[in-house]
């Protein structure tokens, strides 16, 4: 039954992955696993078995996610952008009651009310930012575009892990979102039709992506374990100030002009159903921090 929990919240936060202006890292808070999901992530090799348990379960759920929801994703956002993007928010909001368990009972202090100023600032103006995003980057094969893809996954990695920070946020500045997301859907396409020559060119593209991706996840997961264990009350007061933010971004990065009383309705019952979706999967991780 754990598993199949973990495989849900897994799934969510691949979702979350490939929607503009949601965080990936945020919805792992949401879900109450995010300080664990990088002590695994860091200690993957130290802790080898114990790490994999955890992590795999979570890990197919954000393959389901990413790859076989990306189509459903595209679609809904095309369909119904208003609800889909209040659900969203839904699954944002209703992560706030775990994040703030652990500062219960902690004193407020102006270092915890300036990083949570300064990185809801952070997200708005990125936010803002991303509406001057240029034409789609090439993702033709060859050496210096496989470097570059590379990168790429790096830094959109890094910001995947980071709550309030949006992976698909920042491939939408680099001009790489909507190619990615082309290609992931290609090859499964491809993959489907047995098609050697598209699942090849897909490889092209996703392989040097996906190594990015894992070493762009190592590298900022240590450093955020580090900033844990000496900051804790610091980071969780920054990271109520990235997802305080990420609503705000939600809507400065999408087209909500078609607002009347039906979608406000639907996008109303859209929004509860995130929050209760976020608080039932959030609801058994109440540790708090060590310090």
């Amino acid at each position: 039954m754990n598993w199949i929990r973990d495989i849900l919240k897994g799934a969510v936060i691949g979702i979350a992955n490939i929607i503009p202006g949601v965080s990936g890292g945020t919805m792992a808070v949401a879900m109450g696993i995010y300080d664990k999901l990088i002590s695994s992530v860091t200690h993957i090799f130290k802790e080898f078995k114990k790490s994999i348990v955890f992590l795999l379960p979570i890990g197919i759920g954000m393959l389901i996610g990413i790859v076989g929801l990306s189509m459903l994703i595209e679609w809904m956002l095309g369909k119904i952008p208003i609800q889909t993007n209040l659900l969203f928010i839904g699954l944002i909001l209703g992560g706030i009651p775990a994040v703030w368990g652990r500062l219960k009972g902690v004193s407020i202090r102006p270092q915890h009310i300036i990083g949570c100023l300064f990185f809801f600032a952070l997200v708005v103006v990125l936010a803002v930012l991303d509406g001057t995003e240029g034409g789609a980057a090439d993702l033709s094969f060859g050496l210096v575009n496989c470097i570059k893809i590379f990168g790429v996954g790096i830094v959109a990695a890094a910001t995947m892990v980071i709550p309030g920070v949006s992976g698909s946020m920042m491939l939408m500045l680099m001009g790489y979102y909507n190619p990615v997301i082309e290609t992931i859907n290609a090859f499964v396409k491809a993959l489907v039709a047995f098609d050697i020559q598209g699942i090849l060119s897909g490889c092209g593209v996703l392989v040097p992506f996906g190594l990015g991706v894992v070493v762009g996840i190592l590298g900022i997961a240590k450093l955020i374990e580090v900033l844990l264990s000496k900051f804790p009350y610091v980071v969780f007061w920054c990271i109520i100030g990235l997802i305080l933010a990420s609503p705000v971004a939600i809507v400065l990065l999408n087209d909500f002009s078609g607002f009347n009383v039906v979608s406000g309705a639907t996008g109303l019952i859209a929004l509860v159903v995130g929050i209760v979706i976020a608080m039932a999967l959030g609801g058994d991780s109440k540790e708090a921090p060590d310090k």
